[in-house]
């Protein structure tokens, strides 16, 4: 399976997670996400891909945000572009935790069946 579909395949696992724990800014569809959302997905499935912990590929996302020019703020805005998950891993929420191992978890999955 290539990076590019298990990278779909992991981002509507989140989306379903973010939807289902009620996040007022659920990420679109693969089909209505923007590249950067894409890029950023296929990035962490690669990591995933590598061995990464779930902090490791969290760190990894946090660095590329910034590099983007996200910041932190209490309340996901994609158009300000703050986030606020932009904090080291072990001072996020737990279900944003879970969002991580959740991501590892369907990663091994399609590595596993393919």
């Amino acid at each position: 399976m290539s990076i590019e579909v298990a990278a779909r395949v992991c981002h509507e696992a989140i989306r379903a997670l973010q939807q289902a724990t009620g996040d007022p800014e659920p990420v679109p569809s693969w089909d209505a996400a923007t590249e950067e959302q894409r890029r950023s997905t296929i990035l962490s499935v690669g990591r995933a891909l590598a061995g990464a912990s779930p902090e490791q590929v969290h760190d990894e996302w946090r660095a590329d945000r910034d590099a983007q020019g996200w910041t932190w703020g209490p309340v996901k805005d994609s158009r300000a572009r703050r986030h606020p998950c932009l904090l080291p891993y072990d001072q996020l929420p737990p279900v944003q935790q879970v969002k991580d191992k959740l991501f590892l978890a369907v990663v091994a999955a399609i590595g596993d069946a393919g």
